[in-house]
C-alpha cells in the first residue's frame, strides 16, 4: 500500500484509509461482527488509516476502533477521531474549552488510548472556524500531551480556506469525488503550499459511483440515504454528495461506461481522487470485509488517462455542476 505524508502530522499513512461512520449506524445495520471484520480486513490489505468520530453510535465506533487497536498492536496504525457533533445547542457558544476537553477525553476513554493522533473540529457551525479560543483549547490540548494534531472536518470551500488560515492545522477533510470537483480549484492547492494534509471523504458519493443503485433503489429507515436527501437532518451535502438521487443515478451509468476493464467503479472512483495533487488519503466507508479489501486495492490502480480525466470533468459539467458547485 502506497503511503503518504498526512499533512503537519509528519506521519506517514496509507493513501486509502477506511471510514467508520457506518459502524455507528445512518447506513442501515451493520453489525459489530462485520465491523470488526471490516476492521480487520483493511488492515491485512494494508490500510494504516483509521477515521471515525465520537457521534458515530454515540460513541461505539470509536468502541469497537479502540478494540480493534488493542487485538492488533500495530504502531503502524493511525486513527484520527473528531468532536464537536455533540454541541447542544448546535451553536459556537457551545464550543468552549470545558466542552472541548469533555468531549476529547471521552474519546480518549472510547478509544483505549492516552493521546490520540488526530482530532478533528466535526463540521461545526461556520463562527467556529473563526474562534480563536476554540483553537486555543485545541493547541493547550496538544501541549498537555492529549492530542498529537488536530484538524478540520468541513462542507465548503470556504470554511476550509479559514482554516487554513491556522499554524496549528494538521488536515482538512473535505468531500471531494467525481461529483464533487469545487475543492480542487483551491482548497487543495492552498493546502498543498501549507503543507496541510488533504483527507477525502464521501469519496462514492454515498454509494452512487459504485454504479449499483438504480432510481427504484431503496435504503433502510436508518439510513442516512433515505432520511436526509433534502438535508432532513444534517448537511444534505453529506448524502449523495448533494447532488439529486435520479441525477446522480443517471450520471453514474455514463461514470461507469468510463471505467476500464478489470477495475471496479469504486476501485476507479477512489483512483480518481488519488490521482488528485495535494490529496493524502481518501477514507472510503465499507459494510463488509470484501468491500474494505476492494476499496485497498484501489492504490493499485493505474491513475485515470487524460482522456478518462476529460471524459469524467464532461461529465460532471453536463449533469453535476449546477446542482453542487456554487452551494459548498
Amino acid at each position: 500500500m502506497e503511503t503518504r505524508l498526512l499533512g503537519r502530522t509528519l506521519r506517514a499513512v496509507s493513501v486509502v484509509g477506511q471510514g467508520c461512520w457506518q459502524f455507528g449506524g445512518d447506513w442501515g445495520n451493520v453489525s459489530d461482527d462485520d465491523a470488526r471484520a471490516v476492521l480487520h480486513a483493511a488492515a491485512d490489505a494494508g490500510v494504516t488509516f483509521f477515521d471515525t468520530a465520537d457521534v458515530y453510535g454515540d460513541g461505539h465506533s470509536e468502541e469497537l476502533v479502540g478494540a480493534f487497536l488493542r487485538e492488533r498492536s500495530d504502531d503502524s496504525f493511525f486513527v484520527a477521531t473528531k468532536l464537536g457533533r455533540r454541541a447542544d445547542p448546535f451553536v459556537t457558544e457551545t464550543y468552549t474549552r470545558e466542552n472541548l476537553r469533555a468531549w476529547t477525553e471521552r474519546s480518549r476513554r472510547n478509544l483505549g488510548v492516552d493521546m490520540i493522533d488526530l482530532t478533528q473540529l466535526h463540521c461545526p457551525p461556520t463562527p467556529v472556524y473563526s474562534t480563536e479560543s476554540v483553537f486555543d483549547a485545541l493547541d493547550e490540548m496538544v501541549d498537555d500531551g492529549w492530542i498529537r494534531n488536530y484538524g478540520v472536518s468541513v462542507e465548503t470551500v470556504d470554511e476550509a480556506l479559514t482554516a487554513l488560515e491556522r499554524p496549528g492545522l494538521a488536515s482538512i477533510q473535505i468531500i471531494l469525488n467525481v461529483f464533487r470537483r469545487k475543492p480542487l480549484e483551491q482548497v487543495l492547492p492552498a493546502a498543498k503550499a501549507a503543507g496541510v494534509g488533504i483527507i477525502a471523504r464521501v469519496p462514492l458519493a454515498s454509494g452512487l459511483l459504485t454504479g449499483r443503485f438504480a432510481e427504484d433503489t431503496t435504503f433502510e429507515a436508518s439510513d442516512h440515504r433515505t432520511y436526509n436527501r433534502q438535508g432532513e437532518a444534517f448537511d444534505q451535502g453529506e448524502t449523495f454528495s448533494g447532488v439529486p438521487y435520479d441525477v446522480g443515478v443517471a450520471a453514474a451509468r455514463e461514470f461507469v461506461d468510463l471505467v476500464p476493464e478489470g477495475v471496479t467503479p469504486a476501485q476507479f472512483a477512489l483512483r480518481w481522487i488519488l490521482a488528485q495533487d495535494g490529496v493524502s488519503a481518501v477514507i472510503p466507508g465499507a459494510s463488509r470485509a470484501d468491500q474494505a479489501a476492494a476499496n485497498a486495492a484501489a492504490a493499485d490502480v493505474l491513475p485515470p488517462t487524460v482522456e478518462q480525466l476529460a471524459a469524467l470533468e464532461d461529465l460532471y459539467d453536463r449533469h453535476i455542476r449546477a446542482h453542487v458547485h456554487d452551494r459548498w
